[in-house]
């Protein structure tokens, strides 16, 4: 029996004030918000939270240089504007990124455009950008990115955006949601919708995927935010066409001194002139993303050799000396975009807005926009879902503002205004009493926030948990601990890929840990061997599902 189904009974002859399909940035932003509002909220998700869309996406949170291009305005507004929001309620998760976009002689955009689009984006930011835009000469340009190729150069601006981790994003946001009451169960899918004698959507049927147990959720209103997943839910009851026009995106993780990069790279694909980055990662550095139609599971997207050698070939343009070979590929990740449809447009035009659609049986269904404008999103859907308890009379006492935009997340609960990571990294090494080490520290506080302090204590207390799970890197055993008792990790794969990110960042997917992370989990668990043997051929199938594209 799975832990799911043992969190599954707090639903039984409950009810609530509103349901949430989906376990995404959207859905744990609505159930975060909804719970500050003062309702009564149960969110439920088929696999992990973030497993999809959520956790693979470019790791950015800008407002959309490339927008300006397609007059999307009101988009590049809404998502600077929660830019600044996101820096403020998650500072150590939302940090600064320097974007430098090359002008070559033979470039689509030359100088003096791309300095105008940027006094754009920096008034419609209201001036509050991480940083001014400046352009930079050749000579400056040579020196902030030396790999960088040269002929015809003509200069660069430099501008900020954001980078962030979008998995911790969502697991903060719905952490806090479950902090201010809400109920929320991962390995639970929805296998039907409950209906009143009217025919409305009024709860649902949840199955434990990890076990046998089944239950009804009941609720004044149900929203579908299901990501790639959202017409196939709104199959379950009356949807009528499909909403979304998915696309694939994948990104490629290669050493950081294989391509070493101190900003993100704008690049023009030299075959369609699409938008790519090269993008700091650490130790690491990410390439992507591709962006084509996509129709099968979202659930086994992977990517391609066509894939690979697509974003590798933009490189080698760009970084001529660097000789990218698929060799230098250390992981790849690949996800879908629940776009809304469009017909006569590329893949990579389809807007990044987002719509709320409501059935004829009224289930509240979210498709489109962005990671950056999740909070927004997350608003705007809880107050249609208010709308409509208003209507049927069952609007819940008390209504309080949600306050989204100034609480922080529970990582940045204490967190300094000088964003200072190494005195923070200082406070976790006294706490553990100076049994980690300060790269493990500055690690935990760059994953965790002010939590990491926390953390690092809980490390002091045995040494065990201080041991590396891949000799070398900083996470370490303790780790899993904190992902299965305080994030909801019940999975090996949980562990692997949302929590540590073990599975894109070391070089051999953590191929060498999983025997670790396994045995320590079925501890903590309960699993018998054969659930154990389970989880870790499970996540071997995992990682060669993403390197399959090596025998194409």
């Amino acid at each position: 029996m799975g832990l799911a189904a043992g969190r599954l009974s707090q639903f039984a002859g409950d009810r609530y004030d509103l349901l949430v399909i989906g376990g995404g940035i959207t859905g744990c932003g609505a159930a975060r918000d909804a719970a500050r509002r003062g309702l009564k909220v149960a969110l439920v998700e088929a696999q992990d939270i973030a497993y999809g869309t959520s956790s693979r996406s470019s790791k950015l949170v800008h407002g959309g240089l490339r927008y300006l291009e397609q007059r999307e305005f009101s988009l590049v507004f809404e998502a600077v504007s929660e830019r600044r929001t996101l820096m403020n309620i998650a500072p150590h998760l939302v940090r600064p990124l320097g974007f430098i976009f090359p002008v070559y002689a033979h470039s689509r955009f030359g100088m003096r455009v791309l300095q105008a689009g940027l006094w754009l984006y920096d008034g419609l930011s209201l001036f509050r950008s991480p940083k001014r835009h400046r352009i930079l000469t050749p000579d400056e340009v040579a020196k902030e990115v030396p790999p960088l190729g040269r002929t015809e150069l003509k200069g660069a601006p430099l501008y900020y955006d954001c980078q962030t981790d979008d998995a911790r994003l969502t697991l903060e946001t719905v952490l806090d949601a479950r902090s201010q009451g809400a109920a929320v169960a991962t390995y639970a899918r929805v296998t039907g919708l409950l209906r009143d004698s009217v025919g409305r959507v009024v709860g649902a049927r949840v199955r434990d995927v990890l076990g046998d147990d089944e239950v009804d959720v009941n609720a004044t209103v149900v929203i579908n935010a299901t990501g790639p997943w959202v017409d196939r839910t709104r199959a379950l009851g009356l949807g009528g066409e499909a909403l979304l026009r998915p696309t694939k995106g994948v990104h490629l993780v290669l050493e950081a001194e294989r391509l070493p990069v101190r900003h993100a790279i704008v690049c023009n694909h030299p075959h369609d002139d699409r938008v790519l980055f090269a993008i700091p990662w650490g130790d690491r550095t990410i390439v992507g993303t591709t962006d084509t139609d996509f129709s099968g599971d979202p659930g086994k997207v992977s990517a391609t050799r066509a894939d690979v050698d697509y974003l590798l070939n933009a490189m080698n343009a760009y970084f001529p000396d660097s000789k990218l070979a698929p060799g230098d590929v250390i992981a790849t990740w690949s996800g879908v975009r629940p776009l809304i449809g469009a017909d006569g447009v590329s893949a990579s035009s389809v807007s990044r807005e987002h719509e709320i659609t409501v059935d004829p049986d009224g289930l509240i269904t979210i498709a489109g926009g962005k990671l950056t404008t999740y909070r927004r999103m997350a608003a705007e859907l809880v107050t249609r879902a208010l709308e409509m308890m208003a209507i049927l009379g069952k609007m819940p006492e008390d209504v309080k503002d949600a306050n989204t935009g100034r609480r922080p997340l529970p990582g940045a609960v204490g967190w300094p205004d000088d964003d200072d990571f190494d005195t923070i990294a200082a406070q976790a090494v006294e706490a553990s009493m100076g049994t980690v080490p300060r790269s493990v520290a500055r690690h935990l506080i760059e994953r965790y926030g002010m939590r990491g302090v926390e953390i690092a204590r809980l490390l002091a207390s045995d040494d065990s948990l201080r041991e590396p799970l891949v000799p070398g890197r900083p996470e370490v055993l303790g780790l899993v601990d904190w992902a299965v008792k305080l994030e909801l990790a019940q999975t090996v794969r949980d562990v692997m890929e949302r929590r540590t990110q073990l599975f894109l960042r070391d070089k051999d997917q953590g191929l060498a840990a999983v025997d670790k992370v396994a045995s320590r989990m079925a501890s903590l668990l309960g699993w018998c061997d054969e659930r154990k043997t389970r989880e870790i051929l499970t996540y071997q199938e995992i990682v060669a599902l993403s390197r399959q594209w090596q025998q194409e």
